[in-house]
């Protein structure tokens, strides 16, 4: 770690300061997050977490190589690395989870502020069951209204098992639209509405041949907290599916 971020340290020799000085950082955990999700590159780290700044994660990742929480290899030419974590980043693997698990039971209900489309388009196409989708290629074009205008679209595509994610057109053929308020959506995601009573409200819109129709809540296989339910009091602890 450099000497800056050493000087910002609590004072203290106790194991949890020393801890959380590295991984208190802004960014840091969700950046550790995208390493134990299997991302190796700094494109595939930088999706998952699309409103840092190149420059601050070059410093963090950094910081986490100095740290021995992860190592760079020079495997994909000297402008390209691999990273992957070390022992005591994959140790950081149940923290990790227990965080998120933490959040969807108790952290504070979500702003407009903080649903990113880049960063739900990222979550989703981690989370497909690709071996559920149509051999071949299946394109899903999902546009959101409330978001940014320059992010209310974005596009998954399923090609014989491999799904990528695009922002942009992709230029192929979409099979299957998906249209739903960019909140709407996002809570369902996570687990606070119901995928198919919201299709069936058509508070999610589908559009396409119906076989693709009725397959889609079998593709999406939502976030990975979302079977954790809301323990804190509030908006969405009160969300009613029929509403």
């Amino acid at each position: 770690m450099t000497k800056s971020a050493v000087s910002k340290g609590y004072g203290q020799y106790c194991p949890l300061a020393l801890a959380a000085q590295l991984l208190c950082r802004r960014w840091t955990v969700l950046i550790i997050s995208r390493l134990l999700d299997g991302c190796t590159t700094f494109n595939q780290i930088h999706a998952g977490v699309p409103r840092i700044s190149p420059s601050l994660l070059t410093s963090r990742l950094r910081e986490l190589e100095d740290a021995g929480v992860m190592r760079r290899a020079d495997k994909l030419g000297k402008k390209r690395h691999q990273y992957e974590l070390t022992e005591a980043g994959r140790d950081l693997e149940k923290i990790v989870m227990q965080m998120a698990i933490w959040g969807q039971h108790w952290a504070r209900d979500m702003q407009m502020d903080d649903l990113d489309p880049g960063f739900l388009a990222w979550s989703m196409h981690t989370r497909m069951n690709s071996a559920a989708m149509p051999p071949g290629r299946t394109v899903l074009e999902f546009e959101f209204s409330r978001a940014p205008a320059d992010c209310r679209k974005f596009w998954l595509i399923n090609d014989s098992g491999k799904i990528d994610m695009c922002l942009k057109n992709p230029g192929f053929d979409t099979d299957l639209w998906i249209r739903a308020d960019l909140r709407r959506f996002v809570e369902t995601w996570r687990g606070l509405r119901d995928l198919r009573q919201e299709i069936a409200s058509r508070h999610i819109q589908l559009s396409g041949p119906t076989a693709l129709r009725r397959a889609f809540p079998d593709w999406l296989q939502l976030s990975g907290l979302a079977p954790y339910p809301r323990k804190r009091r509030g908006r969405e602890a009160q969300i009613d599916v029929h509403t």
